[in-house]
């Protein structure tokens, strides 16, 4: 019989420990030696994840509970007094980079979306961390709630973040898409959320194309109108201009507008976008897509601790938070590697029963060889 190391030391393999040092030097520096290592931190933060702890008290009792495993993880004593200290103090950037890292590795593995344009698709949104505000006045959402907010970016080339950032939640979602640096050709599709005409403008001019919904109330004129099928469902293809004084004043570029009625859900959507050689399908098809990020947001927090924060500053919010996300990146590329056939939620239970497990890491996905069974009873007959 193989002998084989732990899951958990297996998945933990599959990290790229040199970079990991090269940005650790980066954002620590020298430290006593004494300290906290970046790589225990992460540990002990994965730990939580892969097992579904809540607590600081959860994650030292589950680690000192597997201590003659600690050589195998490469990781030191873990102490939630310790932990506590080095989630509220060490700059949760190192985890931002280390996102970037891993999200660059699971491009080379991952599929590509299934339309025919070979153009990078992104859909972005934002979701809601709700937190007490008593224990996190600073984060102040209203009268009622406290709140911090992911924004993310979704690559469909293997349905991955590739950007990601956590604010407070009073932040606005187009704030932060502005930050985001999207390759030429690229295209963007998100909700009203992100109706700036402005900033429509301005990705128009950097050659990346994006699909929205237009506001209920914005003023234009139509340049020009095309024949459409209404058997398809298409109601109206035109070339608007839009005429308020702001979209006068900040030349704005003509978009095109589209009519669709949906049969499924008896609504009526109007789509705009910058691209003008599309079929009306293609348009609607790209924006359904859309709902592959809401898809997200709700894995993620089904599946992994984003709802209990084990601390109560921003950047042990925001330590935990990308954690969290390089954590999915670590699954998703083991899932693109090993060619795994069942889903993200499926592995991460299976690896939640078998974490400490000393098994082959790919061939607990794999289904169980059929075997011949021989009931002693019939030996009696």
């Amino acid at each position: 019989m193989a002998h084989h190391n732990t899951v958990f030391s297996q998945i933990l393999k599959l990290i790229p420990r040199h970079q990991f040092s090269t940005l650790a030097k980066k954002h620590d520096g020298s430290r006593r030696s004494d300290a906290m290592s970046r790589w225990t931190q992460f540990v002990a933060m994965a730990t939580a994840q892969l097992t579904g702890r809540s607590s600081l008290r959860d994650i030292e009792s589950t680690l000192a509970s597997q201590k003659h495993l600690k050589y195998h993880l490469g990781s030191g004593d873990i102490r939630r007094t310790t932990l506590s200290r080095a989630n509220q103090t060490l700059s949760s950037g190192f985890f931002e980079e280390l996102f970037g890292t891993l999200y660059a590795r699971c491009q080379t593995t991952s599929q590509t979306h299934k339309f025919r344009f070979k153009n990078k698709l992104f859909s972005l949104d934002a979701s809601l961390l709700d937190v007490s505000m008593k224990v996190f006045p600073q984060a102040e959402y209203n009268k009622m709630k406290g709140a911090y907010k992911l924004h993310i970016g979704l690559d469909h080339d293997g349905l991955i973040p590739a950007f990601a950032a956590v604010t407070l939640g009073k932040v606005g979602d187009q704030t932060q898409a502005k930050l985001m640096d999207f390759p030429e050709g690229s295209v963007l599709v998100f909700d009203k959320g992100y109706a700036d005409y402005t900033w429509h403008n301005q990705l128009t001019s950097k050659g990346i194309f994006w699909v929205t919904r237009i506001r209920g109330n914005a003023t234009y004129r139509v340049l020009k109108r095309k024949v459409v099928d209404k058997s398809q469902g298409v109601t109206s293809d035109q070339v608007i201009e839009y005429t308020s004084n702001r979209s006068k004043k900040n030349n704005l570029r003509p978009v095109r507008r589209i009519g669709f009625y949906d049969v499924q859900t008896n609504k009526h959507y109007v789509f705009i976008t910058n691209h003008f050689d599309w079929t009306t399908k293609t348009i609607a098809a790209i924006y359904k897509q859309r709902w592959q990020v809401e898809l997200f947001f709700k894995w993620v927090k089904q599946n992994l601790k984003i709802k209990a924060f084990i601390g109560t500053t921003d950047n042990a919010v925001m330590t935990q938070v990308m954690v969290v996300l390089c954590v999915y990146l670590i699954l998703a590329y083991l899932k693109f590697q090993a060619r795994i056939g069942q889903s993200l939620q499926q592995m991460s239970r299976l690896i939640h029963l078998n974490l400490f497990a000393r098994r082959d890491l790919i061939g607990l996905f794999k289904p169980p060889p059929d075997r011949e069974i021989i009931s002693p009873q019939l030996a009696l007959l």
